[in-house]
């Protein structure tokens, strides 16, 4: 659901140091937000603070958020270090494939490029129009 991101309050967070977010800004601007923060139903973020800020700053004025039924500050609470711990990153092995994967669809090698090539030749030769 779409929220007005003057909307949302940020009181009372855990994170006090939001960090460089110039690479998220950057993804934001390629990609968009890719998955959308956590707010309750009276506009209090939960989760994606740093997000929240990314978007404000690149003049965005609404902001892709789910909505939770929680209202106690313990369940609030939880939710919002939950969020920002329950993650795993790549490993180095794991970040390295998915980089060659990039790069080998990015540059395809030769052949396949010339394969490629003669596809479309004969799909635009014998297409019906």
């Amino acid at each position: 659901m779409l929220v007005d991101i003057n909307q949302i309050k940020t009181s009372k967070r855990v994170r006090k140091n939001l960090g460089d977010l110039e690479p998220l800004k950057n993804s934001l601007r390629l990609y968009g937000l890719l998955n959308p923060i956590t707010i309750t139903k009276d506009n209090h973020l939960v989760a994606g603070q740093r997000r929240l800020e990314s978007a404000r700053q690149l003049g965005w004025t609404t902001i892709d958020a789910v909505v939770v039924e929680a209202k106690d500050p313990v369940t609030l609470l939880e939710m919002e270090l939950e969020e920002n711990t329950q993650r795993s990153n790549f490993t180095e092995f794991e970040l390295l494939e998915g980089y060659k994967q990039l790069e080998r669809l990015r540059n395809p090698n030769i052949w396949l490029r010339i394969w490629s090539a003669i596809k479309r030749f004969f799909q635009r030769l014998f297409r019906r129009d």
